[in-house]
């Protein structure tokens, strides 16, 4: 768990500043592993991956709510208390892409292991902040994000009697020498 998270977040503007982050990046992600799974004609996963998205724009939503009258704290990308270069739920804390040429397991695979790091983010900051108005905005998001990581799981033994997609680019990129 301390992998996603550099050091503790005591106030509750710092904290909503990183939920409205998370839960944003993670809408956009969403989003792209949907259009991959249209691109491989498989619509289930496809809708799947869209209904996450609308999860995570409630949650965004949510967290919105919570500013009231806080007012968040400007933060630039490099100064986000995780240990990754965008949010634990996006691509960049993982070696995989979000390709049209992956696969359906590949995307639920990529989905669970960015849905498991944005669940240990929130349960990493309920454990380690020391303001108990955090620790419980984030362990009620920590619990929100493992309901999310148990569907993704479920999907995953689903996909296992799914058909594979080809991973071959049957019209690959015509790109200059």
């Amino acid at each position: 768990m301390s992998e996603t998270l550099r050091e503790s977040i005591e106030s509750v503007p710092e904290f909503l500043a990183h939920a409205l982050e998370l839960e944003v990046e993670s809408v956009q992600r969403y989003q792209e592993l949907a259009d991959s799974m249209e691109t491989h004609h498989n619509e289930e996963v496809a809708e799947l991956f869209r209904q996450l998205a609308v999860f995570s724009q409630e949650h965004a939503q949510e967290v919105q709510d919570r500013v009231g009258g806080h007012e968040l704290p400007k933060i630039p990308p490099w100064d986000f208390k995780w240990n990754c270069p965008g949010s634990p739920e996006s691509g960049d804390c993982t070696d995989g892409e979000v390709s049209y040429l992956m696969n359906t397991r590949q995307a639920l695979e990529l989905a669970l292991h960015n849905e498991g790091r944005g669940r240990d983010f929130y349960a990493h900051v309920a454990d380690s902040s020391a303001n108990p108005e955090v620790q419980a905005m984030a362990a009620e998001m920590a619990e929100e994000e493992t309901e999310h990581v148990e569907m993704l799981r479920n999907w995953m033994v689903r996909a296992d009697h799914l058909p594979e997609q080809p991973q071959d680019d049957m019209d690959p990129p015509n790109m200059p020498e």
